[in-house]
């Protein structure tokens, strides 16, 4: 029995040591096996240097057990403590991989293998790999002899005797091995199939790349030819078989496991191609069909196994293609596709845990690599390496990237891929998920050499790389530009001006030569501004390029920047702000609206940068107050009112800019996924602002003339999408006026007071300035056009009771007080509300009456060569479509349904549905289809800096409005597919419920 002072100095001992359970230590270095040597120094110092004491201990346990015999036993044990080498390269395998100290417990004797020392067992290749697998003649024993060949990188690997980039590499020459050997048994089996054809096996990605993981997919590609003589066809066919065999040899799950799957869907037309083709089949679809990301994967194409010579002669044919893939009309949409990383597909738990797929992960190097490859191989062939290290390297030598930032990217990358093998290399299964458990993470840091804190030290560093990747990620691209034109590094090499050409193009710039004048009148100097810009321009270039019209963005950044330049607090909110920055290349680069409404007044960029809700809508009260203290400090109409329009432009310019970050997302915040929310910020911000302008202009006009008191009481009725708080960017504001005179003031006096208002708010609104016209449109008035443009109340209830037509009644339904008297506006409305909700609803007459008229505008009113399906207000579906459904359920039911009495179109959906008026389904089929044709309009003012109702036709315009829409690039068929889709879905539910089909 152990005293229990002993027991104390064990225990103590062993956690010295990184034991992190000692009780169980100190039981199994009691045990029989490890009997003689359980307190030599040499062994717990041993176990102690591992990755996980504990688990070595464990593993060195149960190999020893394993042993066949006493003598056996005994051999183990004197080697593990006489022989340091061995020693080292055991336990480092037992403390790092469960999975073979597995294979090692089943078979006893492969320790062996990791015995020798010689300078030649430091750094095999393919050929010593082919001969530690010669004697496998079946599956199983391929198997094992796998293992016993992983078993010896291994140990190189965690003893520190080769770095990443080796180990990846020798990873590779046993894939390589392994497939020849798969492939030597698959021939066996089928003699008479492999004499009649010529199989070549092609690697690509990680194995191609001489990059490999310890678990991975091994992506091939097959080319196979007939021998001289055979029939063609029948030699595919044997060709075939021998691939589908390899691959089980590879893949399928034996008593020993499986060694990796074999993938070869990265041939052309990928699982729905044949798996063998011959070269000219190859090439064929190459030069026809192949898409851009086809062409990067052949970037690592590398011919391995079978016949080497066919293979060289794929890889000879396909290579001028893959050079001139940056050339391909489609190039640069196919790049924005590949740049725009699917992290939506991984669980949002595990974002922040990938390595390969986060960001600033692994696919971030190795694709920002590979695009500079094919933009910049074509001209040099020094670049055409499929290793990512090695072709950093030489992207670096030649100046393409800079010299320290290829540095870096080397070190984060090397450190991030060391992390992906450890984590793989304890279970030998398929990851790149940093693992939650602390046992784990400590394990992980301890083989990576972090001791003193093993997981505080993992994760702090882990977080560094990755925060390294990210920030560089951008600045790879464009850093080297600016360095081309702005000379920041002499002596260095440097971009061309032709290659600097070629990589903006590349990059999504129509015009790269005005591209880098903006550039370099941007970066180039030695003043404060030009250091500042030279630290935001990588990141900000790369933010436009990820826009439908990079050069746009550019193009307004630079004169944003001229005209703020030389205030102190411009590019200080663009440097230390972090939302500023990302926020303008946004909204500089998602059409003309938002940058012409800054340019007007430059100082409105502070907005973006404002964390307290910088871009959060304003309240209708808080503008008003804003707007009418401007009014009081004016001198005259005219000042007043310019003083408005100024406020409506920067709070036009809020709500742009709030609509276009909230569509686009941004690093740190997706977009909104609610459509409608959108919808309804913008409609009630600009309705609200539009009330805010008119109450200002109103004042004005009335302080100018009469003092604070007008001779006749005076109200404005918002009607149509300003009453229904629904306005667009591009909107007018529909109106009705009424008045009623003073006591006193006779009615032709106060009539022409009224007009001379009506009159003087049109014209100031509409004065030729720097900010936009805010046009009045009085049309929905009793008579139309032919009507006075002002009434008394009376006026308007003489008319109603005695001339009222239904369309009238119908318009009523959006009719709101929107500035002036508000007492009179409430009279006004009580007036109205019996026409607009009559008592028992509508008549069958006046049902039909709207039906016609409805039916009479679809075929009249659509403007001639649209394409009706297409347009979002007349067209089938459209915005007309919906409103009219509605408006009929609120004329028939209003009476009787309180929730039904709205100016708000999809508020009164919502309360026909509450009520059983309109089924659920119909429901959210029309308010789908009235958002989406909401967004398309003002995506299109957004865009085009003018109101629209149907899809551009220029296809960059076009492109912005998919991405405002969240399409990304290449998608715009898409976009309208989907509107058509909704539009014809929305038509069905209107045939039924508004012409009753």
């Amino acid at each position: 029995m152990t005293a229990p002072g002993r027991r104390s100095s064990t225990f103590s001992r062993l956690l010295r040591h990184g034991f992190t359970d000692p009780s169980a230590a100190e039981r199994l270095l009691d045990g029989p096996e490890l009997t003689g040597v359980r307190n030599d120094p040499v062994l717990l110092e041993a176990l102690g240097a591992t990755a996980d004491p504990d688990l070595a201990l464990h593993g060195l346990v149960r190999l020893l057990e394993a042993q066949p015999a006493p003598t056996a036993r005994r051999e183990l044990l004197d080697t593990v403590i006489a022989a340091k080498p061995l020693r080292d390269r055991l336990l480092g395998v037992l403390g790092a991989s469960a999975a073979l100290a597995e294979h090692l417990a089943r078979h006893a004797g492969d320790w062996q293998a990791l015995v020798m020392y010689e300078p030649r067992d430091l750094h095999p290749g393919v050929e010593e790999f082919e001969r530690g697998l010669a004697e496998a003649g079946d599956p199983v024993s391929l198997r094992v002899a796998y293992r016993r060949c992983l078993l010896s990188i291994a140990a190189r690997d965690v003893c520190g005797t080769t770095d990443i980039a080796e180990t990846a590499a020798e990873l590779a020459d046993l894939a390589t091995a392994t497939l020849r050997a798969a492939l030597a048994i698959a021939r066996a089996a089928a003699p008479d199939d492999a004499a009649l054809c010529r199989l070549a096996v092609i690697a690509m990605g990680k194995c191609g790349g001489h990059e490999l993981n310890y678990v991975s997919d091994v992506d091939v590609i097959f080319v196979g030819e007939a021998v001289e003589g055979a029939d063609e066809g029948k030699a595919l066919r044997s060709a075939t078989k021998l691939a589908s065999h390899m691959m089980r040899i590879c893949s399928e799950t034996t008593v020993e496991g499986s060694i990796w799957p074999v993938d070869a869907n990265l041939r052309p037309e990928g699982r729905n191609g044949p798996l063998v083709r011959t070269l000219s089949s190859h090439l064929a679809y190459y030069q026809r069909w192949a898409k851009t990301w086809e062409f990067q994967a052949l970037l690592k194409a590398r011919p391995v196994a079978g016949d080497i010579e066919l293979g060289e002669e794929y890889v000879a044919a396909l290579e001028p293609l893959v050079w001139k893939a940056a050339e391909r009309e489609n190039f640069v949409a196919d790049v924005q596709k590949m740049r725009r990383r699917v992290v939506e597909n991984i669980p949002v738990a595990e974002v922040e845990r990938e390595l390969k797929l986060g960001p600033g992960g692994l696919r971030d190097v190795e694709f920002a690599v590979q695009l500079l490859q094919l933009v910049h191989g074509r001209a040099d062939a020094s670049l055409r390496s499929g290793t990512t290290l090695d072709a950093l390297q030489a992207l670096a030598a030649g100046g393409y990237v800079g010299r320290d930032d290829a540095v870096q990217l080397d070190d984060a990358y090397r450190f991030l891929r060391s992390m992906e093998h450890r984590i793989q290399l304890y279970r030998l299964r398929r990851t790149h998920l940093v693992p939650e458990d602390e046992a784990d993470q400590r394990r992980i840091g301890r083989s990576l050499g972090l001791r003193t804190d093993p997981v505080v030290e993992l994760n702090r560093e882990w977080k560094r790389h990755t925060s390294v990747v990210r920030r560089l990620h951008e600045k790879l691209f464009y850093w080297p530009l600016l360095d081309a034109v702005a000379q920041l590094a002499p002596g260095e090499a440097r971009l061309s001006p032709e290659a600097a050409r070629e990589r903006l193009v590349a990059l999504g710039y129509a015009d790269p030569a005005a591209a880098l004048r903006h550039i370099e009148a941007l970066a180039s100097g030695v003043t404060r501004k030009a250091a500042i810009q030279r630290t935001l321009l990588p990141v900000l270039l790369g933010w436009f390029a990820d826009s439908a019209d990079p050069d746009a963005g550019l193009l307004n950044f630079r004169k944003v920047s001229d005209a703020l330049g030389k205030t102190p607090w411009y590019l200080r909110l663009l440097r230390d702000e972090g939302a500023a920055a990302e926020n303008l290349a946004r909204v500089l680069s998602a059409g003309r609206l938002a940058p012409d409404l800054l340019m007007r007044a430059p100082e409105a960029v502070a907005l973006l940068g404002d964390s307290e809700g910088g871009l959060d809508p304003r309240g209708r009260a808080g503008l008003e107050q804003e707007i009418l203290a401007a009014v009081r400090r004016a001198d005259g109409a005219v000042q007043a009112v310019t003083a408005a329009r100024g406020v409506r432009r920067r709070e036009l310019f809020r709500i742009a800019a709030a609509d276009i970050v909230g569509s686009y997302g941004t690093e740190t915040q997706p977009a909104e996924a609610d459509q409608g929310a959108l919808v309804d910020r913008v409609g009630g911000a600009v309705s609200d602002l539009t009330a805010a302008t008119l109450a200002g202009t109103l004042r004005a006009v009335v302080r100018d003339t009469w003092g604070d008191t007008l001779p006749t009481r005076f109200a404005v009725i918002g009607m149509g999408r300003f009453g229904g708080h629904e306005l667009g960017y591009g909107s007018d504001a529909d109106v009705l006026f009424v008045h009623e005179p003073r006591n006193g003031v006779p009615e032709q006096s106060a009539s022409e007071a009224a007009n001379k208002v009506v009159s003087e708010m049109r014209r100031l609104l509409q004065l030729p300035s720097a900010d936009p016209p805010l046009l009045i449109d009085a049309d929905l008035r009793p008579e139309g056009k032919s009507g006075p443009l002002v009434r008394t109340l009376k006026s308007y209830e003489a008319y109603y009771r005695r001339w009222s037509l239904v369309w009238e009644s119908q318009a009523l339904l959006r009719a709101e007080v929107v500035a002036g008297d508000e007492d009179l506006g409430s009279r006004f409305i009580e007036l109205i509300d019996p026409l607009r909700y009559p008592a028992e609803g509508l008549g069958d007459d006046a049902v039909r009456e709207i039906r016609r008229l409805k039916a009479r505008m679809e075929s009249e009113r659509l403007p001639r060569g649209a394409d009706p399906k297409l347009h979002t207000k007349l067209g089938p579906g459209g915005l007309s479509d919906v409103e009219w459904v509605v408006q009929l359920l609120q004329l028939r039911h209003g009476w009787a349904e309180p929730g039904l009495r709205t100016t708000r179109t999809r508020e009164a959906l919502a309360a026909a549905c509450a009520a059983d008026l309109i089924s659920g389904e119909d429901a959210e089929i029309l308010d789908e289809a009235w958002v989406l044709a909401t967004r398309v309009r003002n995506a299109v003012m957004l865009v085009r800096g003018r109101a629209g109702d149907t899809f551009p036709s220029d296809p960059r315009e076009l492109a912005a409005v998919g991405r405002y829409l969240g399409y990304g690039p290449g998608h715009v068929g898409d976009m309208l597919d989907d509107y058509r889709r909704t539009a014809r879905r929305a038509r069905a539910v209107v045939e039924t419920l508004f012409y009753g089909a």
